[in-house]
């Protein structure tokens, strides 16, 4: 009974297993996941740069 929700529903003991409750490396740490996601704003910001670039016309 103190176990909580989203071990307990069908649904959500689903997405927990796949999502939460996975087996990580002890190396990894916040930094790791904030680097991961500095690194994918690089990615989003080179290819919005490049497409930005590719379709400038300009008409002033």
């Amino acid at each position: 009974m103190n176990k909580p929700l989203r071990t307990q529903h069908p649904l959500f003991k689903i997405a927990n297993n796949a999502l939460v409750d996975l087996p990580a490396p002890i190396n990894i740490s916040a930094w790791w996941n904030f680097g991961s996601l500095l690194g994918l704003c690089l990615v989003i910001q080179i290819l919005t740069g490049l497409f930005l670039a590719m379709h400038y016309t300009a008409d002033i």
